[in-house]
């Protein structure tokens, strides 16, 4: 298995970074998640960007925005003949997406696009060779989820974003990979909807998960000597 970072600022971008995305390879390519700056990227490699499907945690725009211009260029572009990918999208999200391209003008263009379908709360669903599990997480009021993706050898979670949540620990349960946001430098005083980074290396030691990869981290936040942060472009081959 391997994972690509292909951008993983926070909701604003970091100088010269892209929004959340995430690439797993195996025995297919899978996108996780897909924000302001992504398409851009994974087109470096040449031509329109080959995958099997594209998972969404949820709609706040940093990790979707980028279905848009993917629309559009599978509609009109050189994405025009390429298979579609499916698009898994939490529970009542293909009527969300409609409803966005409604108001912004791209409705037209997401079955030229994708294949939609909703996945379920903690029910696995299998694409590209991977089986994917949604956790529930908590992210202010937005209906958010982290995934976890397995080739029956390997395994990845990816927190999407969250507050500080148990399910977290789940979520991660003996990975080889924890992809895990840590946005803040200090908690939030109200409603809860980030991580710190303490907070994210709790998660991880709760876990029993073996890799640590800080993400979603403001470039003006240090972290302490030892915590691992991702960086655009970063590789890595379970």
């Amino acid at each position: 298995m391997k994972v690509t970072v292909i951008g993983c600022s926070p909701a604003w971008p970091n100088a010269g970074g892209a929004q959340s995305g995430y690439l797993v390879e195996g025995g297919g390519r899978l996108l996780l998640d897909c924000g302001p700056g992504v398409l851009a990227r994974l087109r470096n490699g040449g031509g329109w960007p080959a995958v099997d499907a594209i998972a969404i945690t949820h709609f706040h725009l940093d990790h979707w925005g980028d279905l848009v211009p993917w629309a559009f260029g599978a509609a009109f572009g050189p994405g025009a003949a390429a298979a579609r990918p499916q698009l898994w999208l939490p529970p009542g999200g293909s009527g969300r997406l409609r409803e966005l391209g409604g108001a912004l003008a791209f409705n037209g263009q997401i079955d030229h696009a994708f294949a939609l379908r909703e996945y379920r709360s903690e029910t696995p669903f299998t694409v590209g060779g991977f089986e994917v599990t949604p956790v529930p997480l908590m992210h202010y009021d937005e209906l958010t989820f982290g995934l976890r993706v397995s080739d029956g050898a390997r395994t990845v979670a990816y927190s999407g974003d969250t507050a500080p949540t148990p399910r977290l620990a789940e979520l991660a349960r003996d990975a080889d990979l924890f992809l895990c946001e840590a946005t803040l430098g200090d908690p939030e005083p109200a409603e809860r909807g980030h991580l710190t980074a303490g907070e994210a290396t709790d998660a991880y030691e709760a876990s029993g998960a073996r890799r640590l990869l800080v993400i979603h981290r403001p470039d003006e936040l240090p972290l302490e000597p030892g915590v691992e942060r991702a960086y655009d472009g970063l590789e890595l081959d379970l």
